[in-house]
């Protein structure tokens, strides 16, 4: 499996080959779970693996488990390049809540149509971490996989506005 992303290195043209501004991201991971249609809520009542793709071995995963938390940033490859949104927009559409950027919230609808998640570790066996938490269904290419560790975590207090709150309660 291997996942073509282009980037633009400056902000101006260049006349240099194209593949000067491109990247070429392999998976490291691939996910394998029960729930195989997108859906917007519940993730943490499924449990979901993790399974490292050649060339990794258990031994990239060596460590894992004295962390309770994992960061797996993934690629969201069911949403059409079509529905990309790069403006604004309100959040699942509800009208109560108001118009923000993509920036702004985390839709699975992205420019580069990254997601990240925070999930916990339940467990690691062999070449498969055990999670919970993970907003990615079976099949999605998993690009890496970092230890949540406090100290990358926000030093000051976290502010959001009340709308997200709000569509957040009925998330997980």
């Amino acid at each position: 499996m291997q996942v073509c992303v282009h980037a633009t290195i400056l902000p101006e043209p260049r006349d240099d080959d194209a593949m000067a501004n491109s990247y070429v991201v392999d998976p490291v991971a691939v996910v394998s779970s029960s729930r195989i249609e997108v859906v917007d809520d519940d993730w943490d009542s499924v449990t979901t693996s993790i399974v490292l793709l050649p060339p990794f071995t258990e031994e990239a995963l060596r460590g894992l488990h004295d962390f309770s938390h994992v960061d797996v940033i993934f690629l969201f490859d069911r949403v059409d390049a079509g529905a990309v949104t790069t403006g604004a927009r309100r959040p699942r559409g509800n009208p109560e809540w108001p118009e923000v950027g993509v920036f702004a919230q985390r839709v699975k609808h992205r420019p580069n149509r990254l997601g990240l998640s925070t999930c916990e570790i339940l467990g690691v066996d062999g070449t498969r971490i055990h999670v919970r938490g993970l907003d990615a269904v079976d099949g999605t290419p998993v690009l890496d996989l970092k230890p949540h560790m406090e100290e990358f975590g926000p030093r000051t207090r976290i502010r959001q506005p009340a709308w997200s709150r709000e569509l957040m309660a009925g998330y997980h």
